[in-house]
């Protein structure tokens, strides 16, 4: 079932899914599509079977990836650094792929997907990204699939049944349900082209999403057996980099690194006062009608915020992983609709949100990492058009982080140490703020 995070922390064990699949296995092939929706399924059953409403283009032969840019996404050209992606994948190397947010990573694994024969397995650590990805691709005809806990044991028969059919081109799976045995018995009967590590900074103990489920990907690429093994993230610096590759064993991988400077948004550090709402008020007021987005530490200032807001006559909506799943859908929805301006959020909003208009992005507190607050500004202007990125800055926010740190293990209160001091010298620097990301 759907959890609060968005990650994929079902209340079944391995033995559970293990029993799923061997149960999936002996199905009968059959299904009610129509009976499955009017029976109250909620959107990812639907997604793993909407490319039948659509012509699905998977047995179409594409003789170069422009055309299949074309044909299934409708781009006459590559954005700079997908090519050399693509054309490292479809050599069969392994590539480790940097590149910020709206550069168009999904698009590197997607072409070749269609272009190799086999199914590419797409690690993805957030329910909702991988149910937005297959619900696109699904619209573009392209045949695809996830498996999480989101499923209905229904849909989830019908899913790998039809992944052993090779009806798929690309299914993506939680971290969770790769490292089960069953899985792994699907992969090994299937012909699998490609494994794909989506936000693989989750590997790092330095990343700023670290997953320790993430841990486990490499033993279980090494029994699924040989196939080419992609890395993507938006954010790496040089450890993290490091730390990817060496979990992953990609030391010999094809690296890519796109330039980290976004020349369309301006970063800019403010004092933090008493004033705060008043100011960023007033700023919103300025920019009237603008998408935006501000991040806050807390549900509980999240709620606070967005109520000051609407107060204030400014179409804001609160966003965060506390809220039930029905107001969080309908609120993100509304901001994607351009129905709501402002989204006030957690974290937990923006990965995967694919809205090319956002102008404005301003973190009420100082973020706990450098990489998490390039990723979060990074949604601004993926349109190319201006992006202003504000960030409050007060040393007390250091101080309450650093005491939501105690209590951890002493490793990881080092590390976060670490990073908040990083970024503590970004917001006290007196230097150009961009310089800071050119060492990502």
């Amino acid at each position: 079932m759907n959890n609060n995070s968005g990650y994929d922390e079902s209340c079944m064990d391995d033995g559970a899914w293990d029993s799923l699949f061997k149960m999936a296995e002996n199905a009968e092939y059959e299904s009610d599509f129509e009976g499955q929706v009017a029976s109250g399924y909620d959107m990812p059953v639907c997604d793993n079977v909407a490319f039948q409403e659509n012509e699905p283009k998977k047995n179409k032969s594409y003789r170069t990836p422009e055309e299949a840019l074309k044909v299934l996404f409708g781009y006459e050209a590559f954005r700079p650094g997908q090519k050399e992606v693509i054309d490292n994948i479809l050599s069969g190397r392994d590539v480790f792929a940097v590149m910020p947010t709206g550069a168009g990573k999904s698009v590197c694994y997607q072409i070749p997907a269609m272009l190799l024969p086999g199914i590419t397995i797409v690690i993805s650590p957030l329910i909702s990204l991988m149910q937005d990805q297959v619900k696109a691709l699904n619209e573009a005809g392209i045949p695809a699939a996830f498996i999480n806990s989101s499923l209905s044991e229904n849909m989830f028969y019908e899913t790998v049944n039809r992944a052993r059919q090779g009806v798929y081109k690309i299914i993506y799976v939680a971290p969770e349900r790769l490292v089960t045995d069953s899985f792994l018995e699907l992969a090994q009967n299937i012909r699998i082209s490609m494994l794909t590590v989506d936000e693989a900074h989750c590997i790092s103990e330095w990343g700023h999403d670290f997953r320790p489920e993430y841990r486990r990907i490499r033993p279980i690429i090494n029994e699924i057996g040989k196939a080419p093994v992609i890395a993507l993230t938006a954010t790496a610096t040089p450890k993290v980099r490091m730390d990817i590759q060496k979990n992953l064993g990609m030391q010999d991988a094809q690296e890519f690194k796109s330039s980290f400077n976004r020349p369309n948004l301006y970063y800019e550090v403010r004092s933090k006062t008493n004033n705060i709402d008043r100011d960023i008020i007033k700023f919103i007021k300025a920019n009237p009608g603008k998408s935006g987005i501000i991040y806050c530490l807390s549900r509980k200032k999240v709620e606070e915020l967005a109520e000051v807001l609407q107060a204030n006559g400014i179409n804001a909506r609160a966003y965060h992983a506390g809220m039930d799943s029905a107001t969080r859908t309908a609120n993100q929805d509304g901001f994607l609709k351009e129905d709501i301006d402002v989204i006030v959020a957690t974290i937990a909003f923006g990965m995967g949100i694919d809205k090319p208009d956002v102008r404005f992005v301003i973190h009420y507190d100082i973020p706990k990492s450098l990489e998490g607050y390039y990723q979060e500004t990074g949604r601004a202007g993926r349109d190319g058009g201006e992006g202003q990125c504000i960030t409050f800055y007060s040393n007390k926010d250091l101080q309450k982080l650093e005491k939501f740190m105690q209590g951890k293990p002493v490793a990881e209160q080092e590390i976060g140490k670490q990073l908040l001091l990083e970024t503590a010298a970004y917001a006290e620097s007196s230097i150009c703020r961009i310089v800071f990301f050119t060492f990502f």
